[in-house]
């Protein structure tokens, strides 16, 4: 059974490897939502996880299965809407409904908890299988590109030179 709860300062040390392991090096080969062909160096680190943790409007979302941590994501409250990042499930249980799960959790805190009629988030282009995934989920493509922040190691280091996010977002009852 999968539960949902706000993680705390407690939680930092077991969110940042979650989240390195679901996107960079060969442990997040096992999963798909793998960025290791993109981007080298770090996902996020120990200070940028409390710092989303500690934030005003802003909550990190925990989903736990038989007592550990499987899966997080960031939700924030930015100019009247939700924002969705931060998300990440375990390489080795993806594709069993765990982040769909994540996912419905991160727009009822948005719709419910907050009563923000919108949930958007940034998503990098070249990861079409993942584009594809939020959008039958129900979010739309805006056409809005945001563009990579080469330079800004705290994001990774390309190894590409066209990376870009598209801004998706989602109407939310």
């Amino acid at each position: 059974m999968l539960t949902f709860r706000r993680a705390t300062i407690a939680d930092v040390d077991a969110l940042v490897p979650l989240v390195e392991s679901a996107y960079r090096g060969e442990a997040s080969r096992v999963g798909w939502t793998t960025e290791a062909d993109l981007l080298d160096g770090q996902r996020t680190d120990p200070e940028g996880v409390a710092e989303v943790i500690t934030a005003p409007k802003s909550v990190v979302v925990i989903a736990e299965q038989d007592g550990a941590v499987v899966a997080c994501c960031h939700v924030a409250e930015v100019d009247g809407a939700g924002y969705f990042g931060m998300f990440a499930v375990d390489p080795a249980k993806q594709a069993g409904g765990i982040g769909r799960l994540t996912l419905a959790e991160a727009e009822r805190v948005v719709s419910q908890d907050w009563g923000l009629p919108e949930l958007r988030m940034k998503v990098l282009t070249a990861r079409e299988d993942l584009v594809a995934w939020y959008v039958r989920r129900g979010y739309e493509r805006t056409g809005l590109l945001i563009p990579f922040p080469y330079g800004d190691e705290r994001f990774g280091q390309p190894r590409r030179t066209d990376l870009a996010f598209e801004l998706l977002t989602k109407r939310l009852p």
